[in-house]
């Protein structure tokens, strides 16, 4: 009886130890996958900002705000984000916003509610899964979050376990 139980655990063991390693990896890989489609995106902004405008204007619906400002606010935010979620700078604040952001991006742009839209919102929802998976456990070891408070112990609160990374 004892032989069917060790032999999955000598298996089942070292594979999960693995992947409490490579989890991090993960993380990081996340992190940057998202970051990229969103600074491509500010890029193509800056690129043609007159085009940006006119989407705004046209195809965004943001409610509440002039639409020039926000292609200025969307455009800051499509360059920022990114960069502190890659180099895990805020952890999970930035990364919640990171998440409310791509949630305002997608219930504002009415085309991807569409049939012929469906694939963007479908990116648009996986993206959201991904910060959604980070923003749940932080950005890992491999951050300036996690080196910051290597070197300096604060940003966590262990008493109850918060973790801000």
């Amino acid at each position: 009886m004892s032989f069917h139980i060790t032999l999955p655990a000598k298996i089942v063991r070292p594979v999960l130890h693995l992947l409490n390693h490579l989890k991090d990896v993960g993380d990081l890989i996340a992190r940057f996958w998202v970051a990229k489609i969103f600074l491509l995106s500010g890029l193509s902004k800056i690129t043609d900002w007159d085009t940006t405008i006119v989407l705004f204007k046209d195809q965004y619906s943001v409610p509440f705000m002039n639409p020039v400002i926000a292609a200025y606010i969307g455009t800051f935010a499509e360059f920022f984000l990114p960069v502190v979620l890659v180099f895990g700078l805020g952890g999970r604040f930035f990364i919640f916003l990171f998440f409310l952001y791509n949630l305002f991006c997608a219930v504002s742009f009415h085309f991807l509610w569409t049939p012929a839209g469906a694939s963007g919102l479908d990116d648009h929802i996986t993206w959201g899964i991904l910060l959604m998976m980070l923003m749940f456990h932080g950005s890992g070891r491999l951050s300036l979050d996690h080196l910051i408070h290597k070197r300096w112990g604060f940003l966590i609160h262990s008493g109850d376990k918060f973790n801000i990374y």
